[in-house]
């Protein structure tokens, strides 16, 4: 049977979030990392959406959608119980109006007639639920990380670093502390490590 393979890129929150899902679950994988002005043939091939992550099981079933990758793998084995603590509809705020205002803020130059500063107060009105919800316990579900957590907290880290001063100023003390609580987490360090680009021997 054929080894499983993820395509992924090292900066990317939702190839992240499957790489976290993926390590604590403990599954084995051939790690091809991707450089996306030049994605491999063989990605592409599996899934034409050509979006990183992509995951391809030993049995050859593509699995091209963070989320499902992440549920593939706690499903799998889920040693944290993180699908014990779960909230579709926070990831799907995430996903969706929270993504929609980060691009936005952080890549207002690819945008026709966007104003960068009216898109991070909308995306700090989102946080502000997530400072309601971790005004009493330390993460989002709960006194432990889960999959709410992991698949939110990339695209939290990615806008508090187009200006980290400024968000560091913010009256959002518990989600700040919250991020620096996951940024600073053994799993992180280990799914950010450098891979060399992955190229195809044939």
């Amino acid at each position: 049977m054929a080894e499983a393979v993820l395509y992924s890129f090292r900066r990317c929150p939702y190839a992240m979030r499957a790489r976290m899902a993926l390590h604590v679950s403990g599954a084995r994988y051939e790690h091809r990392e991707v450089v996306l002005r030049d994605k491999p043939a063989e990605m592409v091939d599996v899934s034409p959406k050509a979006t990183v992550p992509v995951f391809v099981t030993e049995s050859g079933v593509v699995i091209d959608e963070s989320l499902d990758i992440m549920r593939w793998a706690l499903a799998e084995n889920d040693p944290e119980s993180w699908l014990e603590r779960d909230d579709p509809a926070l990831i799907a705020a995430n996903d969706g109006p929270f993504k929609h205002h980060l691009d936005r803020y952080k890549y207002a130059t690819r945008y026709d007639d966007v104003d960068p500063d009216d898109h991070r107060a909308e995306a700090l009105g989102l946080l502000r639920i997530l400072e309601q919800r971790l005004a009493s316990s330390p993460y989002l579900c709960g006194a432990h990380r889960g999959l709410a957590d992991i698949a939110i907290f990339p695209f939290v880290r990615q806008f508090a670093n187009t200006d980290r001063g400024w968000f560091d100023a913010q009256d959002i003390s518990a989600v700040q502390q919250w991020l620096a609580r996951l940024i600073g987490s053994d799993l992180f360090a280990s799914i950010m490590t450098k891979h060399e680009p992955w190229k195809s021997d044939a």
